[in-house]
């Protein structure tokens, strides 16, 4: 099939043509929650490294917030160069299990096994601990990439049907965020169990203290790191590929690098993808620091009610795209989110209801993104396949991967090199240190200005993509109509 090809539109209402076709694609409830829990397992470490893996180094581990900063970029920038790789490879594996599920039972152990290692405290020199953690951050990711990047692409090979998507997408991110909940809401209480604690009167105010963050952290990411491996497993077992190329030609890696950069809707997410995930690392990164050091408070659920209303905003998602249409849901949640975001400026330390309500609203509006973003990439590599007549769904989620691993690798930088501007003091002996004016000010806007500006630049981007849904109809009837004609 030449390049390129310019065909006539084909009627998507035609039954002989799409609804056939679809008619097979329909998934089970069994399915799409067997796929979701892949991503809560994704999740216990992705929202551990997010909220906690920065204050970890430079409060428990012991390096300075401008090393974990610059280390958090090279090595996520290295991290993001291999997804494409794996995403190439996948497309090219061929097993009796399909192309990219056995990725999820040979990386559910190494996946478990780097992240433990992450979060072990050596007894080393600062350089030692600064070279151990560039080697074991670099190790976790590699795993995590070699069994996300197929996760992701899974879903675009599990239906061809963009409501189907759509539905799967939305299961995968409400079980997404309940991985969130559980490391949230989790980790503060089991760092504590495992570290030991207690009581004591901190400037006048009774605080529960951890005794050895050390051990504490450690235990508790080998609790998340066997749970993650299970659910691992259990998507493995519970998931079908359904959707095959039209042509089963390979390209050269060359090719298709070539036609995912031509690729202008994927363009397009690329750019949206990076500048969400930038704002959202950052204000992750920045949250405990927010309320340990200016709100002087846990922060467990504050977290907990944002996935919460995440979960509430993603149960949206399908009537909304019904509704607006995907592109248009998508550029108002995401202007909506970051005015939200600014508002965090103007809160004081002592207005805890405030700081919920923004928290809840601007994830609220925010939910829907996640569910959109990841069935565009799905509808991403469908117009690809039909502009070239190959498919490269998995380069196309691990390209798309790359675009987020970006935008937290300096989303994660920027707050530790922020504090390291800013005069920031890691506790002494255990013991958290006084802040100076300029240090609590500038957490509050690595909380609020700077990933405000990030999600309104996103707002700007989203409104460059060009496949609305009467394009996205087209597309899917013809490559049916070709996948009929091939089978003649």
């Amino acid at each position: 099939m030449p390049d390129n090809p310019n065909p006539q539109p084909i009627d998507p209402s035609s039954p002989d043509v799409s609804s056939a076709a679809k008619s097979n694609q329909r998934l089970s409830v069994g399915e799409k929650i067997g796929y979701g829990l892949g991503d809560t397992a994704s999740n216990l470490y992705w929202k551990l490294f997010e909220f906690f893996q920065l204050i970890f180094y430079t409060d428990v581990f012991g390096i300075s917030a401008a090393a974990a900063g610059t280390m958090f970029f090279v090595t996520k920038m290295f991290d993001a160069v291999t997804d494409p790789m794996v995403g190439l490879v996948s497309d090219r594996t061929v097993t009796a299990w399909g192309r990219f599920r056995p990725f999820l039972l040979w990386g559910a152990v190494p996946f478990a096994v780097t992240g433990i290692f992450t979060f072990y405290t050596p007894d080393f020199s600062p350089t030692g601990k600064l070279v151990y953690a560039y080697i074991t951050y670099t190790t976790v990711f590699m795993a995590y990439t070699f069994v996300n990047i197929p996760y992701g692409a899974l879903m675009g090979v599990i239906s061809s049907d963009p409501v189907e998507r759509t539905s799967v997408s939305t299961y995968r991110f409400v079980l997404a965020f309940v991985g969130a909940i559980i490391v949230q809401l989790l980790t503060e209480p089991l760092v504590a169990y495992f570290g030991g604690s207690e009581i004591r009167m901190i400037d006048d105010v009774q605080t529960t203290v951890v005794l050895d963050k050390q051990s504490g952290f450690f235990w508790t990411t080998v609790c998340y790191a066997i749970t993650a491996a299970i659910l691992f497993v259990i998507t493995f077992l519970s998931t079908k590929e359904r959707v095959q190329p039209v042509s089963s030609r390979s390209s050269l890696w060359s090719r298709d690098i070539k036609d995912l950069l031509s690729n202008g809707p994927w363009m397009v997410m690329f750019a949206f993808a990076m500048l969400r995930l930038l704002a959202g690392w950052m204000q992750g990164s920045a949250t405990a620091y927010y309320f340990t050091y200016y709100v002087n408070a846990t922060f467990g659920y504050f977290m907990v009610a944002g996935s919460v209303a995440t979960i509430v905003g993603i149960l949206f998602a399908k009537p909304l795209r019904n509704w607006l249409g995907a592109k248009n849901l998508m550029a108002i949640a995401t202007f909506l989110s970051a005015i939200i975001t600014a508002g965090f400026w103007f809160i004081g330390p002592d207005q805890i209801v405030a700081m919920y309500t923004l928290q809840i609203l601007s994830s609220l509006v925010g939910g829907p993104l996640t569910v959109l973003l990841f069935a565009s990439y799905a509808d991403i590599a469908d117009y690809s396949e039909w502009k070239t007549g190959r498919r490269a769904t998995g380069l196309i989620f691990a390209a798309a991967t790359f675009s987020q691993k970006m935008g937290s690798a300096i989303g994660g930088a920027i707050p530790g090199w922020c504090l390291a501007s800013y005069g920031f003091v890691s506790p002494i002996d255990g013991v958290t240190q006084q802040q100076s004016l300029v240090t609590i000010n500038g957490i509050i806007a690595m909380m609020s200005v700077f990933p405000a500006i990030a999600t309104g630049a996103a707002a700007i981007v989203i409104l460059l993509y060009p496949l609305n849904r009467r394009r996205l109809a087209e597309i899917q009837a013809d490559l049916d109509a070709r996948k009929l004609l091939a089978t003649d």
